[in-house]
Order: structure tokens, then sequence, then C-alpha cells
């Protein structure tokens, strides 16, 4: 039979990197074999539903290239593809009264009063009502007058309370409960909506899917699903309930905030195919120890069964490590392009013009992109860039201390005799290249028979008020242009005449 996955969504807000977990492990699992991946959209709960989430949806899986084979906007013939609009259809109400006929539901027509007075139980830390079947014993006749009469119902599974009820998990194996601990779960809501594990069931047999993937929290409602699968008759499909994701505390990780969405991410520097990468590694791992993964490779290599059972960590600083690996993999032109708007934030650049304010240093495109250079190995996000490259803007407030490097050898003093021999050098020169300045500061450090770090760490101070620079003196030098790297220096020399 041929692998069918769906990536089911509902319409809630942003889509958080569980969700997107299981969009990307519905997708591999399908193409890994061959198989098709479908997209169906949950919407049956109006009350959740956010304006503009499906459209977030759709745009999030085209950034990342989760291209699905079916789905709302492609027809293969076992649409519709929108819960909402299945509704429509009359299928899940048609489903629902088989069900009836069968002994295996039944209407409840029971008001907000008499249910509030029902026992509770407390379930995952949750306190929830425990239904007692009173509708059960209504007669024909009963439940023909109530409808006659358009008395509000709902339509309720008929779980057993004696026995156990077993269903198999790819990951976790059998697993069974006491049918005690089943409670006759509504699947047709008062408005005629389906419930959404009644739609997943329906949907799923439905459209031939083969595959479902989810999160473990979802165990615990698995033995339901399963009594609804073997009530119609119907052959279930391979469950496979993903381990938890949990943020460095071990704590379940949160969705609210945004920071650990799809789109969050995205704003805080996070490259698209780094994300995914990722997001695969958290509860799956290949058989040898690589890391770094393009999509077209996590389909060759990805085998469900090597999914963990144990919880995942969401590990902020290993997400920046291989962030960074693909942005030192990136091609120049595309870096560029993401890292235009953060350097020109950073320079106090408005729009698309180079112009700048009075007082700050203004560059040509030629420069933005040598800037671009210098930076593109040593960030892990593209907010980096941002403290990493402020000092061209202008020079900023420095202390004289900073000159002084044990392992340089240099301090105040001697920092004070090379800015000063180095000055009529430097206005004197005419080619300030990278290659032209270090040439002709490599003659002054050959001349004076000490170490290059020695007139470099002064110099590189000097032009640019920062402990950490992204490159040499030389190079900032050339970004700089003569006026301005002599007026910096020439302020160097008179912060260090003050000491």
């Amino acid at each position: 039979m041929k692998i069918r996955t769906r990536y089911a969504p509902s319409p809630t807000g942003k889509m958080h990197v569980g969700n997107l977990r299981s969009a990307l492990y519905e997708y591999l699992i399908a193409k890994h074999e061959g198989g098709d991946f479908m997209l169906r959209i949950e919407d049956t709960d109006q009350e959740r539903f956010v304006e503009g989430a499906t459209e977030i949806i759709y745009r999030t899986l085209d950034r990342v290239g989760l291209k699905h084979d079916e789905g709302p906007d492609k027809d293969g013939g076992y649409g519709p593809y929108v819960q909402s609009e299945r509704v429509g259809t009359g299928i899940y109400m048609k489903y629902a009264k088989e069900l009836i006929e069968k002994g295996e539901a039944y209407y409840c027509f029971c008001d907000k009063e008499r249910l509030a007075s029902l026992k509770t139980e407390v379930v995952e830390g949750k306190e929830i009502s425990v239904y007692d079947k009173h509708c059960l014993s209504l007669t024909k006749e009963e439940i023909e007058a109530n409808l006659a009469a358009g008395k509000p119902f709902v339509i309720r599974q008929n779980n057993p309370v004696e026995g156990t009820t077993t269903f198999h998990d790819e990951l976790y194996g059998d697993i069974t409960v006491e049918n005690s601990q089943l409670d006759d779960m509504i699947l047709i809501k008062s408005d005629g909506y389906p419930t959404y594990n009644f739609a997943n069931v329906v949907d799923d047999h439905t459209m031939n899917i083969t595959h479902v993937v989810r999160g473990n929290e979802y165990l615990s409602s698995s033995p339901k699903y399963v009594r609804l699968y073997e009530a119609f008759g119907w052959e279930p499909p391979k469950y496979v309930h993903l381990p938890l994701v949990t943020d460095e505390n071990h704590k379940k990780l949160a969705k609210r905030g945004g920071s650990t969405s799809f789109e969050g991410l995205l704003e805080q520097g996070f490259v698209a195919e780094a994300i995914v990468n990722f997001i695969a590694l958290l509860g799956w791992s290949p058989e040898d120890n690589r890391e770094i993964f393009s999509l077209e490779e996590l389909v060759q290599e990805f085998d469900y069964h090597r999914i963990s059972k144990s919880p995942a960590v969401f590990d902020m600083v290993k997400l920046r490590w291989m962030n960074g690996e693909y942005i030192k993999a990136m091609d120049f032109d595309q870096f560029y392009q993401m890292a235009e708007p953060y350097l020109k934030k950073a320079l106090g650049v408005e729009g698309e013009s180079s112009a700048s304010s009075a007082g700050v240093v203004s560059f040509q495109e030629e420069a933005w992109k040598k800037i671009a250079a210098m930076v593109k190995t040593r960030i892990e996000v593209f907010p980096d860039i941002m403290e990493m490259v402020d000092f061209f803007r202008e020079l900023p407030t420095y202390d004289a201390a900073m000159y002084t490097h044990k392992k340089m050898k240099t301090n105040s003093s001697s920092s004070l005799e090379v800015l000063t021999e180095v000055l009529p050098l430097l206005e004197a020169q005419e080619d300030y290249s990278n290659d032209g300045l270090y040439n002709m500061l490599l003659k002054y450090v050959e001349e004076k028979g000490c170490k290059n770090g020695y007139v470099m760490w002064p110099i590189r101070t000097a032009v640019s008020g920062k402990q950490m620079t992204p490159a040499g003196a030389t190079e900032i030098m050339e970004v700089l242009g003569k006026e301005e790297s002599l007026n910096r220096i020439r302020k160097g020399i008179a912060l260090l005449q003050n000491v």
C-alpha cells in the first residue's frame, strides 16, 4: 500500500516548533518511501480560529520546502480538505448516525445544569467531568420526540465500561487501558460540528491515511480513536507518537510569546533551512553522528523507527551554532541580501539610500559588501551583526585601558608612541587598500624591530574603539577611508596624551 501521511493543523495562530516537527516528520515518512504528503485544515473549533492563521500555515510550509501533494489548493480526489467545508457534505453526521445504528454512539440531550452536576475526575492534572451514560437509556420514542421538538443535542461515543482496549504505537509498542477509564466523548457538538477527535478518525480513514504522527500528549486519547476504528470495522493507521519538546530546564516548551514559533525564529535572525535541520533532530537521530542535513538528505536518511521516546530538549545554543554553520556555507550574494537590512540599521541608514546623517560615516555599496564579508563567518544569527559593526558608523567612547594588552605587550605609553609615529606615515599614504596599508605598516614593524601585534593592536583600537572587531586594523581602515581613519587615530592620540 502506498504511504499517505497528512499534516492537519488547526488555524489557531503561529506555527510552533512542535507543530512544524509533526509536519516535517509526516513529510519525511511519506517521501522516504515515495508516498504522498497531504495538507488538511482542521478548523472545526470555531472558537479558537484565528484570522490569517491559515495563510501562516501555507507560508510556513512553502518557506521550509514541505510541498504537499494534496490539499485545499491541490485536489487529489479526497476533498474537500478543509473540515468546515467537509461539514457541509454531511459526512460527519452520516458516520455518527451509522454508529448510533450500531449501538456504538447515542444522542445526548443533557443541559448545562445537569452536566455541571456530574462527578469530576482529575486526568493529567486537569479536572474533567465524567458522563454517566444517562441518555443511553432513552427509548427510541423519547429520542424522536426530543428531535422533533428541536431539543439541542450532542452525539456521544458509547464506550464499554468493562474489559480493556489495546492499541499499537510504532514507538511505544502495545498500550492497554481499562475501558472504565474511557469517557463517552462527544462526537458531534450541539452546533453540528464534529469534535476534533471524531473528525480526525473519519477524515483519516476516508482519505486513506496510512501513518499518523502526533505528540505523545495524545497517547492517553488514542484508545478512544482505536475504539472508533473498531466500531466502524476499519483498519487503523500506524501511529507514531513523538516525544515531548522541552526547554533547557526540561519543562514543556511554552507556546506563548511566539519566540519558538517558526516566524518568531525567523524574526530572531535564524535561517529557515537551519530551523528545519534542527527540528529534524528534536527526537530523531541518524545512524552516525552527523548533524547537518539538507531537506533532500533528510528524506534519504529518515527512518521513523529511530525516533526516541525520551523528551527532546530545545537547545537554543545548539540552534545558534547550527544556524552559524548555515550562514558560513551560504552563497555570498544570498548572505548579503539577508544581512543588508541589519547592516543598514546598525549604521543608521534608512531605506535603500547609502546616505547618512551628519557626523556619521557614509559608505558606498562596495564598502557595505566588505563589511558583510567581515562578519559572514563570525555570526550565528543575523542580529549579531548589529553590535559587531556599529563602530563603523561612529567611533564609540572607549577607555584608554583598552590599549593595554599583555599578549601584545602593549600599554598606554607604547601605544601612544606607535600611533604618534605611524600618523605621518598614514597621512602620506595614498593607497588605502587593505594590502597597501598592511605592506606599509609591515615595513614600519620591520624597521622598529617589534612584532606585528605591538603595532596593529593600538591602531585597531584607535580606529574601532572596541576590544573585539570582525576584522584587523588595515581591513577596517580600508572601509573607513583615509580621512576617517586619520581622524580616529588623532582622537586615540589625544586620549592617550591625557592618561
